[in-house]
């Protein structure tokens, strides 16, 4: 209980540094401002994925205060084995992962064919993301041979912070040992639509895009939007009120559009994310009086 307790003290003391991100936003401008061809895009890569890690809320564990995971492929952790006749048990450890990949490769050496391996059941022993999950233990029967080639893949019940997986496999006597390389698939970081920090999010990923095609106007004008999204006196769109000026309504209906706009040009997850915020929008704007 006292382990559980300090646990959840210590996600609850996450401090983000607003300040000291919205000082970055505002030096990402003037170098971009500063830069003719020598724009330095992998230290400002750097400065950014930093602050996007930071206004996720990034806890000791891993996890986030302000952002999730989902079974979209962000990466992989792989090990390659040779397997003989004899019984084998065939171990692979990976953090926030979701799938095992079992790949049999064509060629085990340069010309030689690789030999089929007979997968007999696999054993997952992991820690599921719920805060405070057990550990749980999951186990699934193959029982069938992989041919050079071939592929297999095994699904996780649910994403794993910490798993180790164990395959069970031998090769035909027969025909010699076999050769199989072991993928654990991690999962994809997806923000949270409901975090405060979300507009400056969005513009931080903007400044990513634009600074994969050295697109300084855009470089500028995202960091300028992430610097204004960071200010303490700058009322979110949730906070538009009806007494509030015209002109400001169109300011921030403005800015929550250009977001929108940004993440529906982004990935998948980005562009559901896009999606949900323009609903949101929408239904705004209609609850409003005219």
């Amino acid at each position: 209980m006292i382990t559980i307790v300090a646990a959840v003290a210590l996600l609850a003391a996450i401090d983000i540094p607003v300040g000291k991100i919205a000082d970055d936003a505002k030096a990402v401008d003037r170098v971009a401002q500063a830069s003719k061809r020598d724009l330095p895009v992998d230290l400002l890569r750097r400065i950014v994925n930093d602050d996007i890690e930071q206004l996720r809320g990034h806890h000791p564990d891993g996890t986030y205060e302000y952002a999730g995971f989902e079974r979209f492929e962000a990466g992989r952790t792989s090990k390659s084995f040779s397997v003989d006749s004899t019984d084998h048990t065939l171990e692979i450890h990976g953090s926030f992962v979701y799938r095992l990949q079992i790949d049999s490769p064509s060629r085990r050496m340069l010309v030689t064919r690789n030999r089929k391996v007979y997968l007999d059941h696999v054993d997952i022993d992991y820690i599921p993301l719920a805060p405070g999950a057990p550990r749980k233990t999951q186990t699934l029967k193959i029982e069938d041979w992989l041919d050079a080639g071939k592929s297999r893949s095994v699904d996780f019940e649910a994403i794993a912070k910490e798993a180790t997986v164990r395959l069970f496999a031998h090769s035909d006597k027969a025909t010699g040992y076999g050769n199989l390389d072991l993928s654990l698939i991690e999962a994809r970081v997806i923000d949270n639509t409901d975090s405060p920090y979300a507009d400056a999010v969005a513009s931080a990923k903007a400044i990513l895009r634009a600074l994969d095609h050295s697109d300084v106007s855009s470089i500028r004008a995202m960091a300028q939007r992430m610097y204004n999204d960071l200010q303490p006196n700058a009322p979110a769109s949730s906070t538009v009120t009806v007494a509030a000026t015209a002109q400001k309504i169109d300011v921030d209906l403005l800015n929550e559009l250009q977001s929108i706009e940004d993440l529906l040009t982004g990935t998948e997850a980005e562009r559901r994310q896009g999606l949900d915020r323009l609903h949101q929008l929408v239904r705004k704007l209609r609850s409003q009086p005219h």
